[in-house]
């Protein structure tokens, strides 16, 4: 594997596991949503995660596309541009039911 796809294939695992981190305390979407910091942070995270799959190679992307890349990277558009417009049910959602999907899928990337 290419070195640069590897670091950020290893930086898109840090971002997971940084959201991972900041929610785990919370028990539902609206104690999350309204600890600002923790909150804040994880949606800091999934603007950084867009932004590293936007720098993923087209033809890695393409060859890997059991992984919703795109649908990913809109969701980073999402927060970037409709912040006051977000969900917190939704990425609650997001948070509990999709990133370790997601982390077990690139993990399993970099193995190769």
């Amino acid at each position: 594997m290419y070195d640069n796809i590897a670091f950020n294939l290893h930086a898109l695992v840090d971002a997971i596991e940084k959201i991972e981190l900041y929610s785990k305390d919370f028990d539902d979407a609206d104690k999350f949503y309204h600890d600002q910091k923790s909150f804040d942070a994880s949606m800091m995270q999934f603007v950084v995660i867009g932004e590293i799959i936007s720098r993923l190679d087209e033809k890695f992307k393409s060859s890997h596309s059991e992984i919703p890349w795109q649908k990913i990277k809109d969701f980073r558009n999402i927060i970037a541009h409709d912040y006051f417009g977000i969900d917190a049910d939704e990425i609650w959602d997001i948070i509990n039911n999709k990133l370790l999907p997601l982390k077990n899928d690139i993990n399993g990337l970099l193995e190769k």
